[in-house]
């Protein structure tokens, strides 16, 4: 069987580190793969709406992001830049600049890139779309299981009508041995007051690989809280975009993750605040063993205009083995002043004295290992969304030889 390559996708939106090679990465798919079309959605009578429901939302927020500087005070920029030499601009300065002027319809995008939300989208055929409607309270589920030798993924929209509330769960499992593609391209607009939460969790096996990508626009007031729960594939790659647009709003992600054996991870996290007075969070969590390998970009841009945006992202990784690769890499853009702009990260090994206290008692380093994992499973189990995605999360600490507590599961 041939290989398909998808190129540069999670690309970082300002290229920067050209020498550790982390700008983006290079997907290697099995080619030939049939599209399996296989997914199963649960929600409430009258939830699916049109297929046109994204789009549309898109274009009601026609309007470019307000600029920072009212009354004129861009084209006295402009004028007092007369007379002088052009500055020199990155090819991430030219498209800012260019993105100040062009629609939220324009300048959407997802975050693995263009080509993994195509080659998704193919795969997905028809997608699934939740609207919902003024002041609405409801929840979905979306489930996408491994079909041996076929690349099963779904293409879900969300539209959340101004004042409603929507909890999307999304399960990627294998219950059957196999390999394959397993994936989901997400695109959520939330209008005005509106309120999504979204549960992704990922349990399969070593034989597949899995592609997790979504785009977010937020309108004003609007909340989303992202959970990101990645335990099992052989690669898994995940790349999130999310357009802060309107003023006040707020966006949460919480990421958790492990890598054991050979497994690689690849996470894209960018968050464009554009919004007046607008909040993003990252946080991420994991622990990496055996010989596995993480990237994790997470970029926050505080575009001109965004005037009183807190951007904060943060990251904790627990070494678990001398033999893993962990890369990291936050970035803060920032065009405006009056912002606050955090990020920072925490790695380390398990520490020798700590070894030494645990072989005390009994516990091997191997061992040491196996509870760090186990840890990263019960965690999953107990915040799992509902029971099926319990049942997942415990089936593959099973096939990791761990038996999660009755109590948890």
């Amino acid at each position: 069987m041939g290989t398909l390559t998808i190129e540069h996708a999670n690309a970082m939106p300002a290229p920067t580190w050209h020498r550790l090679h982390v700008n983006d990465v290079d997907i290697e798919l099995p080619s030939g793969l049939a599209a399996a079309q296989q997914v199963e959605v649960s929600c409430e009578e009258g939830l699916q709406g049109e297929a046109d429901a994204f789009d549309r939302a898109l274009l009601s927020l026609a309007d470019p992001a307000p600029m920072a500087a009212e009354g004129g005070a861009t084209s006295e920029e402009d004028a007092a830049m007369e007379g002088l030499d052009a500055p020199a601009l990155s090819a991430y300065q030219l498209q800012a600049l260019e993105n100040r002027y062009l629609s939220p319809a324009d300048v959407f995008t997802t975050g693995m890139g263009d080509e993994a939300r195509e080659y998704l989208e193919f795969v997905a055929g028809e997608p699934v779309v939740l609207a919902t409607r003024p002041d609405e309270r409801t929840c979905a589920t979306v489930r996408v299981e491994g079909v041996d030798g076929a690349a099963n993924a779904a293409a879900v929209d969300v539209v959340a009508a101004p004042g409603s509330s929507l909890s999307l769960a999304v399960a990627l499992d294998s219950p059957a041995p196999g390999a394959g593609v397993v994936g989901v391209r997400l695109r959520v607009f939330a209008g005005a007051d509106a309120r999504v939460d979204v549960a992704v969790t990922q349990t399969l096996d070593d034989g597949w690989i899995a592609l997790d990508d979504a785009g977010i626009v937020l309108d004003e007031r609007a909340r989303m809280q992202v959970r990101h729960t990645v335990l099992g594939a052989g690669r898994a790659y995940t790349g999130l975009d999310a357009d802060l647009r309107g003023d006040d709003a707020r966006l949460d992600i919480d990421t958790r993750y492990l890598g054991h054996a050979s497994q690689q991870r690849d996470f894209n996290y960018v968050a464009h605040q554009r919004g007046r007075r607008t909040v993003c969070n990252l946080d991420a969590n994991g622990v990496l063993a055996g010989e596995s390998e993480k990237t994790l970009r997470g970029t926050i841009e505080l575009v001109h205009g965004c005037k009183g945006s807190v951007g904060s992202e943060q990251e904790t990784v627990l070494l678990a083995d001398e033999r893993v690769a962990n890369r990291t890499v936050p970035v803060i853009l920032c065009d405006e002043d009056d912002v606050a702009g955090n990020h920072g990260a925490t790695i380390g090994h398990v520490r020798p004295e700590q070894l030494f206290y645990l072989a005390s008692r009994g516990i091997s380093p191997d061992d040491a290992e196996r509870l760090f994992i186990t840890a990263s499973f019960e965690e999953a189990a107990i915040n799992a969304p509902d029971q099926r995605t319990r049942a997942s999360v415990t089936r593959l600490a099973a096939a990791r030889g761990i038996k999660i507590e009755e109590a948890v599961a």
